[in-house]
């Protein structure tokens, strides 16, 4: 077989390399910055047998705009995992790096503060405030960073969710798909630029659920936000750029 020349053996090792290289990068991220960056992150708690380790040294990056769904069975630690991303929880070891703050440097206030300027959540059980109708439900976020524009705002994002003319209704008038696309809107409604979603159809039956899944993944191209959500629909998963599947608090190779 014909010698190759030393120099073209590097530019073929430099190719090689290169490919090997932008196998192992997400898709479309080349270039964009970090928006999330997990470090060794763990979660233990005591138990009757002592303690019981919920996560073990988890570690992943996930880029601006990028789409992220987190899979695993029931007690796998998806949801752990989603909270301590959020800093609704705190971790035992580790860190999470949100738009390259890191958020357990932060006391519990910070932590809120932090919420309150970057972050939308939408949780399975809507989370709405009972004593609340849609519009103030949607207001509050907004009320809460001092937005002048609150009410005009809240109002044309239910008009978004196909709800304009619910806004004066309490939650418990309406049901479970109008209360998600009520949560739906909250979230969205600062435009965050991390979007966190916790088995958002969960629910739900499917046909509804297929509508307000199609919603939130419409409403998140439109914003450009990065979203991460935990859910055991396959279906949902494979919306998403990039799936990563817990095991026993472990991410799964």
């Amino acid at each position: 077989m014909r010698d190759i020349p030393e120099a073209s053996k590097g530019e073929t090792s430099n190719k090689v390399n290169a490919f090997q290289t932008a196998k192992e990068r997400p898709a479309g991220t080349a270039g964009r910055r970090t928006a999330i960056e997990v470090i060794g992150l763990s979660k233990r708690v005591a138990d009757a047998s002592g303690e019981l380790t919920i996560l073990h040294d988890v570690d992943f990056t996930v880029h601006a705009a990028e789409t992220l769904a987190l899979v695993g069975a029931s007690g796998s630690g998806k949801s752990t995992l989603l909270g301590l991303l959020a800093g609704l929880d705190t971790p035992s070891s580790g860190k999470v790096l949100l738009d390259g703050t890191d958020i357990f440097a932060l006391d519990e206030d910070g932590r809120a503060a932090f919420r309150k300027a970057k972050l939308g959540f939408v949780f399975q059980s809507f989370q709405l405030l009972s004593h609340l109708n849609a519009l103030e439900n949607v207001m509050l976020p907004l009320e809460l960073r001092g937005d002048a524009e609150a009410r005009p705002k809240a109002e044309a994002m239910l008009g978004r969710v196909g709800l304009g003319s619910r806004l004066r209704h309490y939650p418990k008038y309406l049901s479970g798909g109008e209360q998600q696309r009520v949560a739906l809107a909250r979230a969205f409604v600062t435009e965050p630029p991390l979007l966190f979603a916790d088995e958002p159809t969960g629910s739900l039956d499917a046909a509804t659920g297929e509508a307000v899944t199609q919603l939130m993944f419409e409403l998140n191209r439109e914003r450009g936000s990065t979203l991460v959500l935990v859910t055991h629909d396959p279906a949902m998963a494979a919306r998403c750029g990039r799936t990563l599947t817990i095991a026993a608090g472990r991410l799964q190779d």
